[in-house]
Parts: structure tokens; sequence; C-alpha cells
């Protein structure tokens, strides 16, 4: 599966996965199958074909689903009037969760992704440098 980058005139466009992407399907959804191959993706390393944050996947959906589920608080207390503070408290706490999965993902890609394409060469060194530089600007606009 590639990701959707925001280029800087405010369009998409996608970004190369770090490896070949496997057949995987969403466990919540048995409707749903992402498949690729290296020929999808030209760029990818077909060494390994998982993601940086594969063996923390587990932990990143739950931590995920208890920031959806501060969001969902956030619903409830506009539809139960709570307090403008209060709310802007739990808003505050559902923003630096995000950061700080954002944090831990770019971390993994790095030690991943940037490592893995230390063994292909310079240019896919670099071409990975620009991409987690492009991903530390898009996070640090927020």
């Amino acid at each position: 599966m590639t990701t959707t980058d925001a280029d800087t005139t405010g369009g998409t466009g996608s970004a190369a996965p770090c490896h070949t992407p496997q057949p995987k399907t969403d466990p919540h959804d048995d409707t749903r199958t992402v498949t690729g191959t290296a020929a999808d993706h030209p760029a990818a390393a077909p060494a390994r074909g998982v993601h940086g944050y594969a063996k923390q996947k587990d932990a990143h959906l739950k931590r995920l689903r208890r920031i959806e589920g501060q969001i969902r608080g956030l619903q409830r207390m506009l539809e139960e009037d709570v307090y403008c503070i209060d709310i802007l408290t739990q808003v505050s706490a559902s923003t630096k969760g995000l950061q700080s999965f954002g944090l831990q993902l770019l971390e993994e890609h790095l030690r991943h992704c940037v490592a893995d394409a230390a063994s292909q060469g310079p240019e896919a060194i670099d071409a990975k440098v620009q991409e987690a530089t492009k991903a530390i600007e898009r996070m640090l606009r927020t």
C-alpha cells in the first residue's frame, strides 16, 4: 500500500513504500484486500516485504483505538454541552497522542526503511532521507 503525501502545492502524490507490500486483509473489514507488487512500486526494495512498524503493529493499533476513543469523547462532550476549556483540554490530549504516534512511526521508518536503503546505495539513501525530511516538515506544520 502506498502512502499519500501532500506536496508543497497542496496536491497529493504517491510515495513509494520502503518494501514490496505483501497482500493483507484488514481484520476489521473482510471486503477490502490491499495488494501490490514490485512492478507497482519500482522503488520498493523486495528484500523483506515488511514495514518498519510491523513488529509494533498491535501496539500501534491499540494506541490509535485509544486516540479514536478520545475523539469520540470530544463528540460526546459537545453533545452534552461540556465547558469549553474542558473540551480544549481533551483536544490537546488527542493532538498530543497523534503527534506522539507520528513520531514513533517516523522513528521506526528511519530505523528500518532508511537503514535498509543504505544497503541499496547512495541514491536510495538520498531518496529515503528526502522522503523522511518531507514527512518531518508536514508534522511540524501541524
